[in-house]
Parts: structure tokens; C-alpha cells; sequence
């Protein structure tokens, strides 16, 4: 199947980002949020972006304007999922948000469109049967910041079409993008296997082994990650990472039960980077 156009439903961090990569790699997107003001930070933080990359030598200013030419942003879902082949569902991570706007986007959408949802853990077999088109959904799992990371997890249930998946995986890579395939199950490959490390390195933390400075230090130093495991939950944001661990607690039991220092954190709305303290301080 060949795709001329995509859209982006939700213009929070993920769903901006997406936009800005899918522009860069020639298609034209439409951007969607039911919130002006995302929709308006959304188109300046993409145009301060592109222009950080023209002063930096990256990128022409002619090519900038010609990405910028290809993006749309409105409020109105007909308009943009209506000519949309792929449409990218970027909301955040609520199951029956996720379901409500497949359900709205089956209304709306043409035939053969793909519906593809950004989810860390969610089940794709649920968002898929909120529709009738269960062959054409799929997951895509893009990765912070997706400018910067190269790969997309490409989730499967039993319904989805080789076909579609075959077109997904095409246009991963026609914007310069890596994949990996994985059946539908709690936390796919990659969510599971990080969740399983920060829920051992907080109980490091909670047992008094060492200081979060020195396990985020080991992590990065002993291993080679590029950030340790509590700057990794402070920039994903705790509620987000707090109930992607609860939901995969549910399914697999308390090895991936959250820490009582995120619990308390959580609870007192210090989510990280986004409120300005989390596990670290970033007021200072």
C-alpha cells in the first residue's frame, strides 16, 4: 500500500516530535489536538527546532521551509484524518482515551487506512476491536526524543494484515527509522525489559545500597547508557512510567510493583522534569 499522506492525532511532546520526523522524511502531515494552545505550541516548538538545526548548519533554510510547508495543524478531526493514510494516534496513555479515538477515527477515516497507536505497554488487540478494521491496526512504539532515537517498535496482534504490516515497517524506514517486531503482549520488548531494570535499581535505592546519584552513575558508566534510570524516569514523566509499571504488575505480579519513593512522588504530583522536581530537583 502506498502512503501520500499522514496524520498525527494529539500535539502533546510524542505526537509534535512524530509530526516533525514524518515532515522531514517528505510526507505531508496534519496535526490534531482538541486543545488549541497545544496545537499552537506544538507548530512553535517544531519551527524553533528546525530553525536550531538551520543555525547549526544541519539543515537549509530552504529545506526548513519546505518541511514547515508540508504541516497542518487544526482542531477538526475530519479535516485532518479524512485524505490520511497512516494516521499516528499520539494521546496519552489511557486505554479507553486510546479506544474512544479509534472508535471516532472509524467514523471519519477512509477504508483503507492504517490506524498505527504510539503506546509504550497498551494492548493493541484492545484498540483494535474499538474498530472494524482490525487488519489495518497496529502498533508503533516511537521512542523520546524521536528526532534523536532511531528505532520503532512495531507491535502486532493476530488480526493485523502482513500487508499492513509490511507498509508500516516500509515507511519506518523511509523516514530513516529502524524497526523491531513484536507479538502483542504487556510491555512488548522494550518497555518490559527497562521496567524490569528501574524497578531493581529503585529497590537498590530503597534498600539503602547506594544514593540514586551513584545507581543513575553505575548505569551510565558500568553499561554505556546514555542517562541512568531515574534521569530516564524524570524525562518520561512518573506518571507515566508509575502506570505503565502498575499495568504490567497486573499481568506479570509485583517484580515490576513500583518503589514507594515513586508512589509518594506521584502522589504529591512531582512527576520529574515536566513540574520541575521529581527523583532529581531541576529548579535549580
Amino acid at each position: 500500500m502506498e502512503l501520500n499522506r499522514v496524520a498525527v492525532t494529539g500535539a502533546g511532546m510524542m505526537g509534535t516530535a512524530i509530526a516533525q520526523v514524518v515532515a522531514m522524511g517528505g510526507y505531508p502531515v496534519s496535526v490534531r489536538d482538541i486543545d488549541s494552545d497545544f496545537l499552537n505550541r506544538s507548530k512553535t516548538n517544531i519551527e524553533k527546532k528546525l530553525n536550531a538545526l538551520v543555525d547549526k548548519g544541519k539543515l537549509s533554510e530552504e529545506n526548513a521551509k519546505k518541511i514547515s510547508s508540508r504541516m497542518t495543524f487544526t482542531e477538526d478531526l475530519s479535516v485532518a484524518v479524512t485524505e490520511a493514510d497512516l494516521i499516528i494516534e499520539a494521546v496519552p496513555e489511557d486505554l479507553e482515551l486510546k479506544r474512544k479515538v479509534f472508535t471516532e477515527l472509524e467514523k471519519i477515516a477512509k477504508p483503507s487506512a492504517i490506524f498505527a497507536s504510539n503506546t509504550s505497554e497498551l494492548s493493541i488487540s484492545s484498540l483494535a476491536s474499538s474498530t472494524r478494521r482490525p487488519k489495518q491496526v497496529i502498533g508503533t512504539h516511537w521512542f523520546f526524543p524521536p528526532q534523536v532515537m532511531k528505532l520503532i517498535e512495531v507491535i502486532v496482534t493476530p488480526e493485523t494484515s502482513q500487508e499492513t504490516l509490511e507498509t508500516t515497517v516500509s515507511f519506518c524506514k523511509s523516514i530513516g527509522k529502524e524497526t523491531v517486531i513484536c507479538k502483542d503482549a504487556q510491555g512488548f520488548i522494550t518497555s518490559r525489559a527497562i521496567s524490569a531494570l528501574v524497578v531493581e535499581c529503585m529497590r537498590i535505592y530503597e534498600e539503602g545500597i547506594a544514593s540514586i546519584e551513584d545507581i543513575d552513575k553505575a548505569m551510565r558508566l558500568g553499561f554505556n547508557h546514555p542517562i541512568g534510570p531515574f534521569q530516564l524516569m524524570d524525562m518520561s514523566g512518573l506518571d507515566v512510567v508509575y502506570h505503565a509499571l502498575e499495568g504490567l504488575t497486573e499481568v506479570y505480579g509485583d517484580r515490576f510493583e513500583p518503589g514507594r519513593k515513586m508512589a509518594d512522588l506521584v502522589k504529591t504530583g512531582h512527576l520529574g522534569q515536566k513540574t520541575g522536581n521529581g527523583f532529581y530537583n531541576y529548579r535549580k
